[in-house]
């Protein structure tokens, strides 16, 4: 059975860039002329996803303007002689659905995953993406297409990307063993202690038995702080489940803050 399925948590307040997403969404930052997001968006469609899970909070408004029709602003186009940029407003040819996560409850990279569970099929796997950066081929390929294909129909997959030495004790690193199969996720090891130099940039194809796995630890009441969702992926490996460890082609942008947002700008600019 193929992946047709997307999940693209987006919620949260974005507070490591305020003041600005006090009013724009986090996801919603523009990474060239578009939306962070809609980098992730594009990528499933390449990959023949079908349906796309937002899940967002309360007060979220922006991102389903950006993807609904706007008559009006068609309108205006066609009368003004500027048809052509149609295209480039049009809703994505998917299944757009969105679930809100309250502020006031439970957080962490787990908790909308498991809030979409429900929706989905018994026996569906997953794609997961963040939100707020994503992966770019220039040459138009997809990385969500690499991961479904390396998932096939019953295993789960991870997307690596290679980060120079000095930078790996920001992120989690991946531990990957000789067949390319997924040990566990190391957090922002110092970076000689680094297991390698691929992170963890939230990027996965989840089978449904990870899928229920992540939920269950999600319903813990014994968890204090963020629910990260590494670790039911480090209990699932512990267990004897099987990740494969994808190396991405492409180049990683991320908007999670002012540094890296602009550093993704500047390399768009010579690169798009």
């Amino acid at each position: 059975m193929s992946c047709t399925t997307a999940i693209i948590p987006v919620a949260g307040w974005g507070t490591r860039r305020l003041p600005v997403t006090k009013t724009i969404e986090k996801c919603m930052l523009p990474l060239g002329n578009r939306p962070v997001v809609d980098y992730a968006v594009q990528d499933c469609i390449a990959a023949g996803v079908r349906d796309i899970y937002f899940v967002v909070s309360e007060q979220s408004t922006q991102i389903r303007d950006f993807y609904r029709s706007n008559v009006d602003l068609n309108d205006y186009l066609r009368r003004n002689g500027k048809a052509d940029l149609l295209p480039l407003i049009s809703p994505p040819p998917v299944r757009l659905h969105y679930i809100v996560q309250s502020s006031y409850g439970k957080y962490g990279t787990a908790i909308p995953v498991s809030l979409v569970l429900p929706e989905l099929t018994p026996g569906e796997s997953a794609v997961v993406l963040m939100g707020d950066d994503c992966v770019y081929n220039t040459d138009g390929t997809s990385e969500v297409a690499r991961l479904i294909e390396a998932a096939g129909d019953t295993k789960s997959a991870i997307l690596g990307v290679e980060m120079p030495r000095e930078r790996l004790n920001h992120y989690g690193v991946l531990d990957v063993d000789r067949d390319g199969h997924l040990r566990g996720v190391v957090e922002k090891p110092q970076p000689d202690q680094a297991p390698s130099m691929m992170i963890n940039v939230s990027k996965y194809v989840l089978s449904y038995d990870l899928l229920q796995r992540i939920a269950a630890y999600a319903d813990r009441d014994d968890v204090e702080g963020e629910y990260y969702i590494t670790d039911p992926f480090n209990d699932y490996l512990s267990d004897g489940g099987h990740m494969v460890v994808v190396p991405s082609h492409g180049q990683y942008l991320d908007a999670g803050t002012l540094e890296t947002w602009v550093e993704a700008n500047n390399w768009l600019l010579h690169h798009q």
